[in-house]
């Protein structure tokens, strides 16, 4: 029986990389070559190091089992990746043969999907104690701002020059700004009810450009729309998707009103990473992404920039990611953000054509939660 050995590799969810003694590629297949963000034209015998570039880490990786003699695993390595964000990857290096002349092999797997999976179990936690933190605020702080405000008002009727009464209307105005905040964190413990219609999500997107338009310091920011014209309608509350999309493009816009630059809104149906049913089955999504120009996202706060009151704008609440997050996820959704320091800012909203159920937190080893080109057990 004659077996097509790449083909049966190029099969394989893990990458497989052979070095010869010298380093040389003597075999990789395809999700080796995608991993590594090999050329297209990367050939054998060429050497590793030359191919990808004495900095990538799986260089060093190998340089250690050459010096060691040893097996070498490493967890969720960060892999480069041309005009992408780098890829977490598993690492397995070991010589075959003797330690001095031997080859070796590595065997690397793409660990994006159980990180992305880590991240919204994380993110779904956060949600649910923004709730508990929301319905201890409006317990605690609504009743005595009332009396504060009813306070103030009757001090403003009763002050008898204008700066007891300026006084008096700015301890009114704080107070409807303070209740106002508490107001928008209640959306995490309420869970309004969505109301469901059928929606061209490419609606949402002009309407809040229109509303982009109107307001100002925006007039160097060039826009551009890529639209999949093909899209079929979803169910969706499209007043909640306006204003998580508002939210998220007025985000972009903000962060490139000094330098200018392109706003892109893209769209397209998505056959990688695709949520999950809760019959366990991958369901058809529309990919929405809003990419910026802007100076990008620091690594040091991107992981805080859900967390309500987290803001670096001087007049920002800090609760438009927040909220845009929660309905995300009350769609069934998944809102990621991509960005590099110095490049840009992607936001990527993966929605369902019809609301799912958001997953509960399973553990179940084995349990699997979304799809797209590798598994993602818990």
């Amino acid at each position: 029986m004659n077996l097509d050995l790449q083909g049966i590799f190029d099969a394989l969810l893990e990458g497989v990389v052979v070095l010869d003694d010298a380093d040389r590629i003597e075999f990789l297949n395809t999700e080796a070559a995608r991993l590594l963000g090999a050329p297209a034209e990367l050939s054998p015998s060429e050497r590793l190091s030359e191919a990808l570039g004495q900095d990538h880490p799986i260089c060093g990786i190998v340089e250690r089992v050459r010096r060691s003699g040893r097996t070498s695993i490493h967890d969720e390595v960060e892999f480069p990746q041309r005009l992408a964000t780098p890829i977490p990857v598993d690492v397995s290096a070991s010589i075959l043969g003797d330690r001095n002349d031997g080859a070796i092999a590595i065997i690397v797997r793409d660990r994006s999907a159980a990180r992305s999976l880590r991240e919204e179990i994380s993110e779904r936690e956060r949600q649910e104690s923004y709730g508990h933190i929301a319905a201890g605020i409006a317990h605690e702080v609504k009743n005595p701002l009332g009396g504060i405000r009813g306070a103030a008002e009757l001090l403003q009727l009763s002050a008898k020059d204008d700066r007891s009464r300026k006084t008096a209307a700015l301890i009114v105005g704080e107070v409807d700004r303070i209740s106002g905040l508490v107001d928008e964190l209640m959306i995490f413990a309420r869970g309004d009810a969505l109301e469901l219609e059928r929606v061209n999500v490419h609606r949402p997107l002009d309407a809040l450009l229109d509303l982009l338009a109107l307001e100002s310091g925006y007039g160097s920011i060039e826009i551009e729309r890529l639209y999949d014209p093909s899209l079929p309608e979803l169910e969706a509350d499209q007043a909640r998707l306006q204003q998580v999309f508002l939210n998220l493009a007025r985000n972009a816009m903000q962060a490139m009103e000094e330098s200018g630059g392109k706003l892109t809104l893209s769209t397209r149906m998505t056959l990688e990473n695709r949520l999950v049913g809760p019959d366990g089955r991958a369901q058809p999504t529309i990919e929405i992404v809003i990419r910026d120009e802007g100076p990008g996202i620091p690594d040091a706060i991107r992981h805080r920039l859900a967390t309500p009151f987290f803001t670096t704008k001087r007049k920002g609440t800090g609760l438009g990611l927040a909220v845009a997050r929660h309905w995300i996820r009350r769609h069934g959704g998944r809102l990621n953000i991509e960005s590099i320091e110095g490049e840009g800012t992607r936001v990527i909203v993966d929605l369902p054509l019809q609301p799912l159920a958001p997953p509960e937190l399973d553990r179940t080893p084995g349990t699997l939660t979304q799809t797209g080109n590798q598994e993602s057990p818990t």
